[in-house]
């Protein structure tokens, strides 16, 4: 019992010796789209969009590690409703702090906690456009769930990911200035490359 207790002591110390930080750029594209009981009987469907910013990836232990990120996302939806349609986008700086597991073939999951500050808001209505910042929070909860794969002898990677929407992002207040009950929560999915720019080891 000692010597396993032993051996797997000295594995773990040899796997957070030889961990690395590790710093890179990432981008892709987003499928948006929301959901919720404030959508006041209007129909929304999928919007493509873009993201792109930076992470950086702190190991814990072995092949786990923290990866918090700082991120441009492009969201919003499309909506219909009573026979008009309109498009709705969203410019959000999300910083994502991540748990990672990385597992020894290069295939790796995530999940954690996300906080997104809204940038900008723009309707758009029959080629019509109007900002429409204050109908929205200014912050938006999420949690991300997400899986990727190092492509072997690179540094890129490949990384599928979906925001699951906690908060509601209606600013309800500001609804004709009355006080609305409905909620709208955010969705998106993700994918994109990740570059790692350079590592460095844990000293």
């Amino acid at each position: 019992m000692k010597k396993l207790t032993l051996l797997i002591l000295a594995g773990t110390f040899f796997a957070t010796a030889n961990a690395q930080f590790a710093f890179g750029i990432k981008a892709g594209a987003n499928f948006s789209n929301v959901n919720g009981d404030g959508l006041n009987g209007s129909s929304t469907s999928t919007l493509v969009g873009f993201n792109g910013g930076v992470f950086f990836k702190i190991p814990i232990v072995g092949h786990l590690a923290i990866q918090p990120e700082l991120v441009y996302s492009g969201q919003g939806f499309k909506q219909t409703e009573s026979g008009i349609s309109g498009t709705q986008t969203e410019n959000y700086i999300n910083i994502p702090v991540l748990l990672k597991y990385r597992f020894p073939m290069g295939l790796f999951i995530e999940t954690g906690p996300q906080i997104g500050f809204l940038m900008s808001a723009n309707g758009k209505v029959q080629n019509v456009s109007e900002g429409d910042k204050s109908d929205f929070n200014s912050t938006d909860i999420a949690w991300a769930v997400g899986a990727g794969f190092h492509i072997p002898t690179t540094k890129l990677a490949v990384d599928v990911r979906y925001n699951i929407g906690l908060s509601n992002i209606a600013n309800n207040s500001n609804n004709g200035g009355s006080s609305s009950s409905g909620s709208v929560h955010n969705g998106v999915f993700q994918i994109g490359l990740m570059y790692t720019l350079f590592n460095a080891p844990v000293r």
